[in-house]
């Protein structure tokens, strides 16, 4: 009757239980009932210890392989200046034009400095906020904001984004204005995704998202600057919100 309490309470006795229970012929009753709850006990603790144990190391080696110090500020701000340089096109570029209307557009070297000095501005002061949040949430995380995890996003980032901007500057040479916006939605997907193996997860589904909108955007020509805002200004707003609320940044 023992036993088969034991059995009912405690659920499984192995062969290393029954061992446990022939070594020891002079326990009482509640004495082996207790040791053999107290050995599961046990060795669901050091269960758990192990599992905890692998997950510290995959913790790690994910931070030693990885730049995980990226920023949900750095989004949302990138998204505000990308919609800031958009207005800025609207207002001195697509003259007297809907907003959200098909754009027509007869380049001239006047417009055609307005909008290269819109890009450039807006892509510096991007990256700028971009490394500042970056380096400020690094310096939280007490972590090298340059080393050989970042040298290799950046590097991996770098080439599609080249490759995408000389294009980009031979189409405005050539005069094909309207594929350029998709052509950088397009590149910088790619870049993204060519670098999200050495950063969050989260980027590469941005970097695809991207991708998408740029290809849809390359059938819309005309729409450029709606696909640019919405590509480089409310998905980059979106994803740094939610980085924030994941990663509680």
């Amino acid at each position: 009757m023992a036993i088969s309490l034991v059995k009912e309470d405690c659920c499984i006795l192995d062969s290393r239980n029954e061992k446990i229970k022939e070594n020891l012929p002079k326990f009482s009753n509640v004495k082996y009932i207790f040791y053999i709850c107290f050995e599961i006990q046990s060795t669901f603790m050091e269960k758990e210890k192990y599992l905890q144990d692998l997950k510290d190391i995959k913790d790690i080696m994910d931070r030693s392989s990885r730049f995980i110090s990226l920023s949900g500020g750095s989004g949302i701000a990138a998204g505000i200046v990308a919609l800031l340089g958009a207005y800025a096109a609207y207002q001195y570029v697509y003259v007297g034009q809907d907003f959200l209307a098909y754009k027509r557009m007869a380049i001239t070297s006047d417009r055609l400095l307005i909008l290269l000095g819109i890009a450039s501005a807006t892509l510096f002061l991007a990256v700028g906020l971009g490394i500042y949040f970056t380096s400020r949430k690094a310096k939280k995380n007490k972590q090298q904001l340059w080393d050989q995890q970042t040298k290799r996003l950046v590097l991996n980032l770098f080439i599609p984004l080249a490759a995408g901007g000389i294009l980009c500057l031979i189409l405005l040479s050539k005069g094909f204005i309207g594929f350029v916006a998709p052509f950088t939605l397009i590149f910088y997907g790619l870049a993204l995704v060519n670098a999200s193996k050495y950063t969050l997860r989260e980027v590469r589904s941005l970097g695809i998202l991207e991708i998408l909108l740029g290809l849809i955007g390359t059938n819309y020509i005309g729409f450029g600057l709606l696909f640019w805002v919405i590509g480089f200004g409310v998905l980059h707003i979106l994803y740094g919100i939610i980085m924030k609320v994941k990663y509680k940044d």
